[in-house]
C-alpha cells in the first residue's frame, strides 16, 4: 500500500524556509536522531541544533541547518519544523561558520566576565549552536562552499 508523501513546512522566526513533499525526514531531537516516514504516528519533539534532512519524492535531499526548536507530525501527514533560525545548506559559508565557532568558543571560555553575564552567555551559547548546526548541515550535504 503506497502512502501519500508527508507535507512539510520548515519555518523560522522571520520566514518560511522550505515547503514541499517528503518521503523521509531525518532530524536530531533532544533524545536522539529520528526518521519520519509517511504513515508514522503523530509525533512532537524538541529539536537539538541539527542538520534537518528532507528527502523529496524524486529522491533529492534538502539539508537545512536548524538551531533547535520543535518538530511536529500530525495524523494527516503534515510536518512542521519550527525553529528560531534555519538556513538552507546552499546559503551557508563554511569558512564563516568555522570562524564564528572559534570566536564564540574563545568568548565562552574567556576568564574575564561581568558578574551577571547569564544573558550574555545565553546569547553566545545560542550563536555557538547556530554555527555548529551550519557546519553539521555542510557535512551532511558534502558542501565545499566557502
Amino acid at each position: 500500500m503506497d502512502r501519500q508523501p508527508l507535507q512539510v513546512k520548515v519555518v523560522c522566526a522571520d520566514a518560511e524556509v522550505w515547503t514541499g513533499e517528503s518521503i523521509n525526514i531525518i532530524v536530531r531531537t533532544t533524545e536522539g536522531d529520528i526518521g519520519l516516514l509517511p504513515g508514522h504516528e503523530a509525533f512532537l519533539a524538541a529539536l537539538a541544533p541539527c542538520a534537518a534532512q528532507i528527502i523529496t519524492p524524486d529522491g533529492a535531499r534538502k539539508v537545512i541547518a536548524c538551531d533547535g526548536g520543535f518538530v511536529a507530525l500530525d495524523n494527516d501527514g503534515h510536518v512542521s519544523i519550527i525553529t528560531q533560525y534555519a538556513t538552507d545548506v546552499e546559503d551557508i559559508s563554511v569558512e564563516q561558520a568555522h570562524r564564528d565557532l572559534e570566536e564564540l568558543r574563545k568568548k565562552i571560555n574567556a576568564d574575564e566576565r561581568p558578574e551577571d553575564d547569564s544573558l550574555v552567555m545565553q546569547d553566545l551559547t545560542h550563536r555557538l549552536h547556530l554555527a555548529q548546526a551550519q557546519l553539521a548541515a555542510a557535512r551532511v550535504a558534502g558542501a565545499k562552499k566557502a
